[in-house]
């Protein structure tokens, strides 16, 4: 605040003089005139207030001793009045008394001046009271607008805080609650529910399936977009009540205030599911989505901690993707142990990896029209320290998840092509024997996929010709490196087999562009084998088509002396199965390769 233009005393301000005696009247006028000042004059007290009524005066020079109405009156009317108690009053007296000038200031006078005048002391005291008076209107005013600047300020803030609670509750792309409201909202109906056992709330968790294919098709933008449609078809099926959030990506919760049983909740799960399952309009065309729904009810279990229904209503929804997507699935205890099954899986297997607890089984692949092994599969088991030896169901999937599926590939492709290896210098398994050992999405997915098979090669002394990669048609069908990494691979003389065929992509044109040697039936053709009604399936057809494209078969899933037959028949090469031999250690599969047995 600059008050230097408020120092000197205003030379335009108004001055009335209040006196019974014209000669100090007109003393006083001319003195304060002759300074520049605007004066105005009365006689008496009532006409003093009349002038002060007719237009406030910026100073009063006030006679104390007047007739009828004396200065004490004038200036306690004055004070009295809120319209005048600012205006400053100097009192004009002869009297020196000390009572008096007491008094003079506990009425309200600032300052007094005695007669006779002295023109230099009338000058002094009335500038610095109209000095005084000019800077303290000077700073009433910036204090007013320092107020009104403030308040504006204030405002502002109220209206700032007012945003940031809105960002920290609601999501900025679809507007809706988000996370951290949904929880607040959740541990009240949690509240509820404990002070009252017979209210039921019930929680859905949605997470549309395969949205990432959208946004790596479209866009992050035309994925936004579709989320906000996704919202606003979610809001339309519910009532005001029912709370929906946005928890983050494509997933979204629904909190159902009230709710009679699980009956509610799956009517209005089912009605979702319909309701996104009609066409989404986008700048390119039209997209469709189904979503995977998790429902827990409160009622169902006791929970205590928000989170926690959260995350049953979280698990509720894997297990309907798991079921196949585009569903839902009620929440039960059992999903939970489960999860903490897994979990602790994934912990054992972090473990496994790095002490190398992973054993290889063998399964003998036969020459068909020879009944000779003519090599084996390897097949991984896990040798848990605590519940014994587990097939690959109970953690492969696990394995892929967390990516541990790629340094158990390297050990398992170490073991089988040392065991092979080591068959070979014991003269155990003739020139031509080779070892087949699978290729995971995951493992074939690396960068340096060539490089670490050739340099277990190298380490273990195994020529190329003898490994036989098994690769999903998925493994190198989603995977833009695919043709480069099996040429390289083909370079090096290493063969490579396309597992579990016929079970995926309805295409073959893949069969044309990639240096494929040999194809695995899936077990289940095998298994649909009739010789006695002469049903033969899509074997002859894809057996036909290897041999037209000189590729080699094997069948998998033989368990019987009639497939085999029949697979004889239709001149199929290779087959392996439970009729020959299940999958044997080592030293087992060993002791059986020494018998040199035939089929």
């Amino acid at each position: 605040m600059d008050l230097r233009s408020h120092e000197g005393a205003p030379h335009q301000a108004d001055i009335l003089i209040v006196d019974d005696t014209v000669e100090n009247l007109w003393l006083l006028s001319s003195i304060l005139t002759s300074q520049g000042y605007h004066v105005r004059k009365a006689i008496n007290g009532a006409m003093g207030l009349r002038a002060i009524e007719t237009a406030l005066p910026d100073l009063v020079l006030l006679d104390i001793m007047m007739p009828d109405l004396d200065g004490y009156d004038v200036c306690r009317r004055l004070k009295a009045d809120p319209a005048t108690a600012e205006i400053p009053v100097i009192f004009l007296s002869a009297l020196n008394e000390a009572l008096d000038k007491v008094k003079a200031f506990e009425v309200g006078g600032i300052d007094y001046i005695t007669k006779p005048f002295q023109t230099a002391e009338v000058v002094a005291r009335t500038r610095n009271q109209l000095m005084l008076r000019s800077v303290t209107q000077a700073l009433n005013r910036l204090n007013f607008q320092l107020e009104a600047q403030v308040k504006e300020r204030t405002h502002q803030l109220e209206l700032a805080n007012e945003q940031l609670l809105d960002l920290a509750y609601h999501d900025m792309l679809t507007q809706l609650p988000n996370r951290v409201l949904f929880m607040e909202c959740l541990a009240q109906l949690l509240e509820a529910a404990e002070a009252d056992p017979g209210y039921t709330f019930a929680v859905l968790f949605l997470d549309c399936d395969r949205f990432k294919l959208v946004n790596d098709a479209f866009g992050h933008s035309v994925g936004d977009d579709l989320l906000i449609a996704v919202a606003q078809r979610l809001t339309a099926c519910l009532s005001e009540d029912d709370t929906l959030a946005r928890l983050g990506g494509d997933e979204f919760a629904i909190l159902l205030p009230q709710v009679v049983n699980i009956q509610d909740a799956t009517d209005l799960a089912q009605q979702i599911l319909d309701a996104l399952s009609h066409r989404f309009l986008i700048p390119h065309g039209e997209v469709f989505l189904s979503a995977s729904i998790g429902i827990v009810l409160s009622s169902a279990i006791h929970h205590h901690n928000p989170e926690h229904l959260l995350r049953d209503a979280d698990t509720a929804m894997y297990a309907a993707k798991s079921h196949g997507k585009g569903c839902y699935k009620v929440f039960n205890p059992i999903m939970h142990q489960a999860s903490l099954e897994q979990l602790q899986v994934e912990t054992d297997l972090h473990r496994a990896v790095e002490q190398a607890e992973f054993v290889l089984h063998y399964q003998p692949i036969v020459a068909l029209q020879t009944g000779k092994i003519t090599g084996v599969e390897a097949l991984i088991r896990w040798e848990h320290p605590d519940r014994g030896l587990l097939m690959p169901d109970t953690f492969i999937m696990v394995a892929e998840e967390t990516g541990l599926i790629v340094p158990m590939g390297q050990q398992v492709l170490k073991s089988a092509c040392d065991q092979l290896r080591r068959w070979q210098q014991q003269s155990t398994v003739e020139a031509d024997f080779f070892m087949s050992v699978n290729l995971s999405v995951r493992q074939f997915a690396q960068p340096r996929l060539v490089e670490s098979i050739v340099d277990v090669l190298q380490v273990t002394g195994l020529q190329p010709h003898h490994l036989r990669l098994e690769i999903t048609e998925s493994a190198i069908l989603n995977n833009a490196i695919a043709a480069k990494a099996l040429r390289q691979l083909q370079d090096k003389q290493i063969h490579l087999s396309i597992d579990d065929f016929g079970t995926g992509y309805s295409s073959l044109s893949y069969l044309h562009l990639f240096p494929i040697s040999s194809l695995k039936i899936d077990r289940s053709f095998t298994q649909r084998l009739s010789p006695q009604h002469g049903q033969a399936g899509l074997i002859p057809a894809i057996l036909g088509m290897a041999q037209a494209l000189k590729m080699k078969v094997v069948a998998e899933g033989i368990e019987t002396l009639e497939q085999l037959t029949h697979l004889r028949e239709l001149a199929c090469y290779f087959g392996q199965g439970y009729f020959f031999s299940k999958p044997l250690p080592a030293e087992d599969l060993t002791a059986l390769l020494a018998t040199d047995p035939r089929w």
